[in-house]
């Protein structure tokens, strides 16, 4: 996965913190145990601080995922390090919601806080 292909812009309104939520219903990737895939939400919501994440790039950063290996764990904590290396939000979480396969379905939540680091 490419962060790279991430791209920000200048957040108009510094001085105020407002909530910006960003859904994904349709994320793909691939369960590197037996390499079916996997379906997902994914909901980003985030303080910006200085700049904001663009929308395209996001959604050509989470094509990079559709063809990985990767377990569900894994993507929600890569997802949180890449965006908040990128975009240095005051907070962010990063919650995925994963179809079920077997009968079983997973959530996984990881949070970030400026203030916290």
């Amino acid at each position: 996965m490419n962060k790279e292909i991430l791209e920000v812009f200048d957040n108009s309104y510094p001085g105020r913190d407002y909530t910006i939520e960003i859904v994904n219903p349709e994320f793909t990737s691939v369960c590197p145990k037996t390499g079916l895939p996997d379906f997902g939400t994914i909901t980003i919501t985030y303080v910006p601080d200085k700049t904001c994440i663009e929308l395209k790039s996001l959604k050509y950063y989470f094509l990079e995922f559709r063809n990985s290996g990767i377990f569900y764990e894994n993507i929600t904590n890569r997802l949180l390090d890449d965006l908040v290396s990128v975009c240095m939000p005051k907070s962010m979480t990063v919650r995925t919601e994963w179809n079920a396969r077997g009968g079983i379905t997973e959530t996984v939540t990881v949070a970030y806080s400026a203030s916290q680091h």
